[in-house]
C-alpha cells in the first residue's frame, strides 16, 4: 500500500484510552478528492477521519488510530452514543448522492481490504463490527451507500453478509412491519430515530437491491435480518 501522511488537527484522546473496537466506512461526498482532503484536514471544519482512500487506491493517513477522529458525528450503535470514541473511520473518495454517486473503484476496494485486514490484525474485532456510517447515523447519512460491495468485503472477513437458511426465510415471512422494525432495532440501530430511517439504513447495507430497484422481493431484507440475529445476536445481548 502507498500511504501519504496528510495530518488533520481535528482529533482528541479516546476516553479512558480505550482501543478501537469498530471500523466505520464512509464516502467523502464531495466533488473531488482535493475538496474532501481540504475539509478533513482543515482546522475550521471540525471533522476528520483516520484514513482516506482515493479512487486510484492511494491512502492518506490523517489521524493516529490511537486517537479519536471526528468522523461519525452524532451516532448510535448497540447502546453506544459516541461511536467516534470506539472506532476507526475510513473515507473513500466518491462524490456521493449529492454530486453523482458512482461505483467504488477496484483499486479503492483492494486497498480498503488490505488496510482493514491490517487494522483488524492489530486491533482484533469481530467482523460484524465493521459498519456503515449510515448504520450509526441513519437520519443524517447514506454513506457509503447501496453501491458499496459489502458482500465482497465479507468474503475477506471484513463486515458480514447474511446468507439466510430456509428457516430464516420462513421466520421472516411471518413478520409484520412493526416486528420488522423492532428486530432492526434489536440488531443495533438507534431506537430513537424514525422507523423509516432505520429500515432504509438497514436495507442500504444488507438489501441494496431494494434501494437500487433491481428486486421487488421486500422479504429478502427480513430474511437476511433473521439470519443476522441468529448468527450475531442483538443489542440486548451485546
Amino acid at each position: 500500500m502507498t500511504i501519504f501522511h496528510k495530518p488533520s488537527p481535528n482529533f482528541n484522546d479516546r476516553p479512558g484510552g480505550q482501543p478501537p473496537a469498530y471500523l466505520i466506512l464512509h464516502y467523502t461526498g464531495m466533488k473531488n478528492a482535493a475538496d474532501a482532503l481540504s475539509r478533513l484536514c482543515g482546522k475550521d471544519s471540525q471533522v476528520s477521519a483516520h484514513y482516506t482512500i482515493d479512487e486510484d487506491g492511494l491512502i492518506y493517513h490523517h489521524v493516529d488510530v490511537k486517537k479519536r477522529a471526528w468522523h461519525a458525528g452524532k451516532s448510535f450503535w448497540r447502546g453506544m452514543n459516541d461511536m467516534n470514541a470506539a472506532s476507526i473511520g475510513i473515507e473513500l473518495v466518491n462524490p456521493g448522492h449529492e454530486y453523482g454517486y458512482r461505483p467504488f473503484t477496484s483499486a479503492q476496494i483492494f486497498t480498503l481490504i488490505t488496510l482493514c485486514k491490517e487494522i483488524m490484525q492489530e486491533y482484533p474485532m469481530p467482523a460484524q463490527n465493521v459498519l456503515a456510517h449510515s448504520d450509526v447515523a441513519p437520519v443524517r447519512k447514506q454513506d457509503p451507500g447501496e453501491l458499496f460491495p459489502w458482500a465482497e468485503l465479507a468474503g475477506h472477513g471484513i463486515g458480514v453478509w447474511p446468507e439466510p437458511t430456509e428457516a430464516d426465510i420462513e421466520k421472516a415471512r411471518t413478520w409484520t412491519l412493526d416486528e420488522y422494525v423492532s428486530h432492526v432495532r434489536r440488531y443495533g440501530y438507534d431506537p430513537e430515530c424514525g422507523y423509516e430511517y432505520a429500515l432504509r439504513a438497514f436495507e442500504r447495507h444488507f438489501a441494496p437491491e431494494l434501494i437500487l430497484g433491481t428486486s421487488q422481493n421486500e422479504k429478502i431484507a427480513q430474511a437476511r435480518l433473521a439470519c443476522l440475529l441468529r448468527l450475531y445476536g442483538d443489542r440486548n445481548k451485546a
